[in-house]
């Protein structure tokens, strides 16, 4: 006689461990995806600039090589802090690019933070620390932190996660709680640069307005190459003495 149900003859433990096997095979491990490049965006061009094992591609803001406190840790580049001090950690200092960015792009980056850490991501980064002593005085930086910084700050003088420090605030609040992570999406194309954040649009300047040039005009980089018109440099990653992660930094030329 054929059995209609079969399974049911069988015992329970080898249906639970079948069933286990189904459920793992079905549920992708998403952790393999990150720092790595889909099909479609290795077609469209993009390339990956942290591999998630190594610095490969980076160096400390006027200097050669990396300091041992960014460090590649569980698929992150990682700030490490041992003991917060001041606004520069030991063997830390400001990341940038080997390569310089000459003309139209395209950034993605994942970031996260601790609690009151504080970080930022630069443009435009024109490495001559005799002229620019410091990655501020020529990068464009996109604020990234804790907004409980300024928790009990006048709002004229607060800043937020996604402002561009002293150009212009972020439209709308879109940032994931502490210790989350956030993605960011920079578009530089045609004399327009666009930021999106989680998927949300907080930035979308015309930078050859009048009014975007009055803002360069008033900031502190009136003197950086960017307020000539010259957007080209490497990219950049702020130590600012708290500890900050990044992954997924992917980018494509235009």
């Amino acid at each position: 006689m054929t059995m209609r149900y079969p399974l049911l003859h069988l015992p329970l433990a080898v249906l639970a461990a079948g069933l286990l096997l189904v459920s793992c095979s079905a549920t992708p491990d998403r952790t393999l995806r990150h720092n790595t490049l889909s099909e479609q965006e290795q077609q469209e061009g993009w390339e990956l600039l942290f591999d998630g094992q190594s610095l490969q591609g980076w160096h400390n803001y006027g200097k050669e090589g990396v300091g041992p406190a960014w460090r590649a840790d569980s698929g992150a580049l990682h700030l490490y802090v041992a003991q917060r001090a001041g606004n520069k950690v030991p063997g830390g200092g400001d990341l940038v690019t080997d390569r310089v960015l000459e003309g139209d792009f395209e950034l993605k980056i994942d970031w996260r933070v601790g609690p009151l850490s504080n970080s930022g991501i630069f443009f435009f980064v024109e490495e001559d620390t005799a002229q620019y002593p410091e990655i501020y005085h020529s990068g464009m930086e996109l604020q990234i932190f804790d907004d409980a910084i300024y928790k009990g700050v006048e709002e004229e003088n607060a800043h937020r996660a996604g402002d561009l420090f002293g150009l212009e605030s972020a439209g709308g609040n879109t940032v994931r709680p502490v210790g989350e992570w956030n993605q960011v999406h920079v578009l530089h194309k045609g004399g327009f640069f666009r930021v999106y954040m989680n998927g949300v649009m907080i930035h979308n300047l015309d930078l050859n307005s009048p009014d975007w040039q009055a803002a360069i005009a008033g900031s502190g980089l009136k003197q950086a190459p960017i307020s000539r018109g010259h957007y080209r440099g490497r990219l950049g990653l702020q130590d600012w003495g708290s500890e900050v992660w990044y992954r997924n930094i992917k980018l494509r030329e235009l």
